[in-house]
């Protein structure tokens, strides 16, 4: 396991805290449609000009179409739209399973596919990626019977990118290039968008969240919009990136068996 004492430091800490913000903001109904209603009524008492009677339709549209994404169904429907681009699993062998750490309440859904992987022989490697996560999650694989040798991950990444990136950092070198990726659906296109960019071969398999309450749903969905356009913006997609390798110098790595030791602590 990657040991966060030696993790660089990280350059995405803006780019979270605007998808968190986003997110949260967009999950607040009564905030959001005040705001909204707020704006409505100020365009509607200023003094008349030519752009207000547009304006105001644009606003009214905006209150209809929020309202229309609160609704479950609609939630449903945004998140089939997010999974249609995946390609099927296609039951092939990989040389590694990794699984992206998004909070304790995926985790177990987590546990559990990358343990059912295991079981089916489909790669001899687990890694876990993510700064507060990764731990956890191989603790949990730990104690499921995987032995400590098929487990290692890091504990530096606070984004998607950053979870390419430091996989990438360390699985390349042990010419790991076909990876079965683990994490929710809403979350997995741009995962996997993001780790083809860094060069991985990647093959979806996704975590079920129908343990998330409706509206944690609705944010993790939501959030996913904003990030699959925020990264299309920032060219991280189709971009090749190669700076995973500067890396290297960075990262302290210890033994496998050493990573259950330090999870535990």
């Amino acid at each position: 396991m990657l040991n966060p004492a030696s993790c660089p430091a990280s350059t995405s800490s803006q780019w979270t805290s605007f998808t968190g913000l986003a997110s949260h903001v967009l999950s607040q109904p009564l905030l959001v449609i005040s705001v909204l209603v707020g704006l409505f009524g100020l365009i509607s008492l200023a003094p008349r000009y030519r752009g207000r009677r547009p304006l105001r339709a644009l606003v009214a549209t905006a209150i209809l179409s929020y309202l229309l994404i609160l609704f479950p169904p609609t939630v449903n429907v945004a998140e089939k739209v997010l999974a249609r681009p995946l390609p099927h699993d296609s039951g092939m062998t990989a040389d590694a399973v990794v699984i992206l750490g998004r909070g304790a309440e995926l985790n177990p859904s987590r546990v559990a596919v990358a343990a059912k992987l295991w079981e089916e022989d489909r790669a001899p490697l687990i890694f876990a990626s993510g700064i507060v996560d990764a731990p956890k999650i191989v603790n949990m694989l730990h104690s499921k019977g995987i032995p400590a040798q098929a487990l290692d991950g890091e504990g530096c990444s606070r984004t998607t990118y950053e979870n390419a990136k430091f996989t990438a950092a360390l699985l390349e070198p042990r010419d790991v290039k076909r990876i079965l990726l683990v994490t929710d659906t809403p979350h997995m296109l741009r995962s996997l968008l993001t780790f083809r960019n860094f060069g991985f071969s990647v093959i979806p398999v996704s975590s079920p969240t129908f343990d998330l309450s409706r509206r944690n749903r609705t944010r993790l969905v939501m959030r996913e919009y904003v990030g699959l356009i925020g990264y299309g913006l920032l060219g991280r997609y189709f971009t090749p990136d190669d700076s995973a390798r500067g890396l290297l110098s960075h990262l302290d790595e210890p033994s496998p068996q050493e990573a259950i030791v330090f999870n535990n602590s």
